[in-house]
Formats: C-alpha cells, sequence, structure tokens
C-alpha cells in the first residue's frame, strides 16, 4: 500500500491544483483528450516516452480528481474512452496560457534547463 512520505498540504490555491496536476504527463494527458485523442491506445501514441502503466496511472488519478470521465463500451475486447468533463474543460484556458508562456519563453527555458542538466551530470 503506498504510503504518502510528504504530509498532504490543502492551504491555498496553488497547493490543490499542484494536488491535482502534479505528475509529469497529465496535463498533456488533459490538452490531448481536449483536442480528440480519447483511447489510451491514442494518448500512448501521443506521449510514446510514458509507460502504459504510468498512463493509466494518470488517468485514473484525472478521473478521481472528476476533470476526466471515462466510458467502458461493452464490447470484445472492450473499448475505453476518455473525455472532459465540464470541470475538466475549465482548466484548458489555463493550459493553454502556460503552453504559451512556455512557447513564449522556449529559448530561455531551454537554455537553463540544459544548464542544470550539465552541472547535475558534471557532479555525478
Amino acid at each position: 500500500m503506498y504510503e504518502r512520505k510528504i504530509p498532504l498540504s490543502l492551504n491555498c490555491g496553488l497547493d490543490l491544483i499542484g494536488e491535482v496536476l502534479y505528475g509529469k504527463w497529465k496535463m498533456r494527458l488533459l490538452w490531448f483528450i481536449h483536442e480528440g485523442s480519447q483511447r489510451p491506445s491514442e494518448l500512448q501514441r501521443k506521449i510514446p516516452d510514458a509507460s502504459r502503466r504510468v498512463l493509466n496511472m494518470q488517468l485514473k488519478e484525472l478521473e478521481e480528481h472528476e476533470l476526466v470521465s471515462k466510458v467502458i463500451y461493452p464490447v470484445v475486447p472492450p473499448k475505453v474512452e476518455y473525455s472532459l468533463t465540464e470541470f475538466g474543460k475549465t482548466l484548458i484556458p489555463v493550459i493553454a496560457a502556460l503552453g504559451q508562456w512556455g512557447d513564449e519563453h522556449e529559448e530561455r527555458l531551454r537554455s537553463v534547463i540544459v544548464k542544470r542538466l550539465e552541472q547535475n551530470t558534471s557532479v555525478d
């Protein structure tokens, strides 16, 4: 059973959004579902660096946080589709704004990330 190492803190909006969106692929999953990729295999193709297990875990967490809904069709083999809930749709402008900020500062962000990676590699 998973035991949380850091106590849960829900004191402000940033704590809350961090709890809901923490996870390497969650924002991308929400964005791709918003764009129309609804099947797990489509999402896997959009995010090939993520393992199927991790994507499934993060989709489950997004579902538990009521940001996405999952429909399982009673066919063989089972067909699963995800869609944004009305609540989940409210996050799309926020994710779009973050993406735009990243695009506007792409060179600087890439530079500082590469610099940090190089420093960490030379220390090891």
